[in-house]
């Protein structure tokens, strides 16, 4: 088998609502159900198995930073998930995320780049949400709305309307900061799958950039398996590849666990098929699943179908690196 790392983060503090950071434990659960532990879970040998927990009794507490929710708990997150993932982009076949919230997320784009200082990063984010608000765009203020922000160095300070105090100001510096540098991806550079519900903001970076966007229809078009080709083609000058799946880019008639679901998504063969042919590529480093929220779902389905993904994931890195 290969050398796959994998880190569990167990966050809530950059979301809407509670639970996302129990949605590790429900996939576990999914593992036990489908009686697939011992291939999936019992793989990984103890210095390839990480667990980051951050501190979710915080999510209830008197919001301080109303532009910025939670921030001042969530840059310690990114710089121990940055840590986590250099380490494993750098010392292992691959490396797997299976986090809470999304927010998180721009703690692993940092550990991607900590691991590759030299090398063009690609991003492939399949998601209903653009995710690249920042605290002075934001109308909610959740850090899941951000992540790719943190990695961009760009405030889209021409569409701001927020003003935001000293101390949030500097707290999304040091987020942007991470791993040593605010230029870890260029926006070019971010291919979006299933993006369908963002704001004006957004949709105004994204524009700037001409970054890519394969929609659900042009995902169901082309098919799932030419979609990742295409996208693989379009990021060909690119280094290293990490793949990020909101569990929300899938229809709210299979994403009945999640946080923000949104008509219009992809159906879970699609998902499947379009990540088996993205991390068959050998540019793919590391894949990333979030916000699973067994709190909000039924008799654990929304899990089982991560689950499902995930296993999906590990087989085809298994085939990437046999002999």
């Amino acid at each position: 088998m290969s050398k796959i790392k994998l880190i569990e983060v167990k966050s809530d503090l950059g979301g809407r609502k509670a639970g996302a950071s129990l949605g590790i434990d429900a996939i576990r659960i999914a593992s036990y159900q489908n009686e697939a532990d011992f291939y999936f879970y019992s793989r990984f040998e103890k210095e390839l198995y990480e667990q980051i927990v951050a501190p979710n009794t915080f999510f209830h507490a008197k919001i301080k930073y109303p532009f910025g929710k939670r921030i001042a708990y969530i840059v310690p997150i990114y710089e121990q998930i940055c840590n986590s993932v250099e380490d494993g982009v750098k010392n292992s076949d691959f490396t797997v995320v299976i986090s809470g919230d999304h927010s998180t997320a721009g703690g692993t784009i940092a550990g991607v780049k900590k691991a590759n200082p030299n090398k063009k990063i690609g991003v492939v984010w399949i998601d209903a949400h653009a995710d690249v608000h920042n605290p002075y765009t934001s109308d909610s203020g959740n850090l899941h709305g951000m992540p790719i922000s943190t990695a961009i160095n760009d405030d889209n300070i021409v569409c701001s309307f927020n003003s935001i105090d000293d101390e949030t100001k500097e707290m999304w510096e040091k987020l942007k900061n991470v791993s040593g540098t605010k230029n870890k991806l260029n926006m070019a550079n971010v291919v979006y799958v299933g993006l369908r519900d963002y704001e004006c903001a957004e949709e105004a970076i994204i524009a700037k950039y001409c970054t890519k966007v394969f929609r659900t229809n042009d995902v169901r078009h082309k098919g799932a398996k030419e979609t990742a080709h295409a996208i693989i083609k379009h990021l060909e000058h690119c280094d290293v590849i990490y793949v990020s799946f909101d569990v929300d880019s899938l229809d709210p008639s299979v994403s009945t666990g999640t946080g923000t679901p949104f008509e219009g998504g992809l159906y879970t063969y699609e998902a499947n098929e379009l990540i088996k042919t993205l991390v068959a590529s050998e540019k793919v480093k590391c894949f990333e699943i979030s916000e699973v929220n067994p709190t909000l779902d039924i008799n654990n389905k929304m899990a089982t179908v991560a689950f499902n993904i995930l296993k999906t994931v590990c087989r085809v890195v298994d085939l990437r690196f046999a002999e």
